[in-house]
């Protein structure tokens, strides 16, 4: 039986578990490694900031990669802090993530996570796009990311307070990864 390699191109431990949770389940032909990479930290729209990401990673690795970013966009604030959220994460953590939003009654947002995938070092990137509507609320729960204060809608928790079971199932995430699992299905990856 033939293994199919793809490198994750990522240093987070619990992106790498959701993916291989949902990627590699029934799919023995598939092996998903990650290795962490120095690549550049762009500016830009979420699907260019992808996309070189990818670029980058497969042309340094010379094999196939997939990359992974993702965004928070408050519709308070037209978006941001967007695919820059894990920069604001770090300076502001959790609580400044909720008070950004004091003083404005809209309180939605929506968490976006962009996979780009590149079969060897070809220019050809593909994108799958998972996104969950939710609400920015006060942290609750365990804090790792911004898991802690993004309610999705039709829920009474916040990612964080969900199980793993429960969030694989309907994260944004999950969402991209599902997509990628039928392409590589369809493809024969």
């Amino acid at each position: 039986m033939i293994q199919k390699a793809i490198t994750f191109v990522t240093s987070n431990a619990i992106k790498l578990e959701e993916v291989r949770a949902i990627l590699g389940n029934n799919n023995p032909q598939l092996e998903i490694i990650s290795r962490k990479l120095d690549l550049p930290e762009l500016q830009g729209e979420i699907d260019e900031i992808c996309i070189k990401k990818c670029q980058e990673a497969a042309r340094l690795l010379k094999g196939p990669v997939m990359v992974e970013d993702t965004s928070l966009c408050y519709n308070a604030l037209k978006g941001l802090p967007g695919p820059y959220i894990k920069w604001f994460i770090y300076k502001l953590g959790p609580e400044g993530l909720n008070n950004l939003l004091t003083g404005w009654d809209d309180k939605s947002a929506k968490a976006i996570s962009t996979f780009a995938y590149c079969s060897d070092c070809e220019i050809n990137v593909k994108l799958f796009q998972g996104v969950v509507t939710g609400q920015i609320v006060a942290p609750r729960g365990p804090s790792d990311g911004f898991d802690s204060i993004f309610q999705p809608d039709g829920f009474c928790k916040t990612y964080s307070e969900l199980t793993k079971a429960e969030k694989y199932k309907i994260s944004h995430r999950a969402q991209a990864l599902r997509k990628i699992k039928e392409y590589f299905c369809k493809n024969n990856v």
